[in-house]
């Protein structure tokens, strides 16, 4: 049975995400991002599951910093839409609630319905974890904002259900692995770029796309950690790595800029 690590406990979404890529599995829940990818780096798994962007609150910096740092490419993608319920224990009134629970991103996500609670929120790991922590420690001024699938684990109360801002709330997650996907036809691929401190160096870069007709679905600069106010872009186009015009602005990328590193080519997510 394949073996997949994903980031955050038993209930989230990312276990979600891992299931549906993979159906059928052996799960290791893991507390930190960085410890995804040391798992698929060391073979003590086949797969990874990280998300990588939300809808509405944007990219996860931190997992973008460990695609450049690791030697692993991108094997798949997964779209899936958000639902957050309010979880308490069981018997707890809305009223009595003081403080909310989850990871920053989810109660970003949920701030409107959160306001209008008046509660203090109280960033935590992960969306799962936070509802099996208040189980354990039996917290009954406390709510955590999670899936519907966490509290069913956890044996806990749905107060109410899709309290996120927007209904449109979608999170991507990557399939990481030693490899990328061969290609499928309908396919995407990421890269990563260093560009020359030199004017016009993005709009030559993106003239290599342009030329041969290859449509960018993504750009999105990052620090270069190494030098200050230098930056690094991550690029999502359609095709497939090996499809010959993309190879060929590929070469012609890396003959013309200080650094590319290619993350891969994967299905594009349904």
């Amino acid at each position: 049975m394949v073996r997949v690590a994903y980031y955050g406990d038993v209930g989230s979404y990312s276990e979600e995400a891992s299931l549906r890529f993979f159906k059928h599995a052996e799960l290791r829940p893991c507390r930190r991002f960085k410890d995804v990818f040391d798992y698929v780096v060391s073979k003590e798994v086949d797969f990874g599951v990280v998300p990588i962007e939300n809808s509405l609150e944007g990219s996860v910096g931190e997992v973008y910093d460990l695609l450049k740092d690791f030697n692993v490419m991108i094997y798949g993608e997964v779209q899936l839409r958000i639902s957050h319920c309010l979880i308490t224990l069981p018997g707890v009134e809305l009223g009595s609630i003081k403080y909310v629970y989850s990871h920053p991103q989810a109660l970003a996500q949920c701030s409107k319905f959160l306001d209008r609670l008046g509660v203090d929120v109280v960033p935590y790991y992960s969306t799962s974890s936070a509802v099996r922590m208040i189980k354990e420690r039996g917290l009954k001024d406390s709510a955590a904002v999670g899936s519907l699938r966490a509290a069913e684990l956890y044996g806990m109360e749905v107060l109410a259900r899709d309290i996120q801002d927007n209904p449109n709330n979608y999170t991507r997650f990557l399939v990481i692995a030693l490899h990328d996907h061969e290609p499928t036809g309908n396919d995407k691929t990421s890269v990563i770029i260093g560009l020359p401190h030199i004017p016009g160096s993005l709009y030559r870069a993106l003239h290599e796309f342009a030329i041969r007709g290859i449509n960018l679905t993504k750009i999105e600069s990052r620090p270069k950690k190494e030098v200050v106010w230098e930056y690094i872009f991550f690029i999502d186009f359609e095709g497939h790595r090996l499809d010959s015009k993309c190879l060929e602005a590929l070469n012609a990328l890396r003959d013309s800029i200080p650094f590319m590193k290619v993350l891969g080519s994967y299905p594009k997510a349904t």
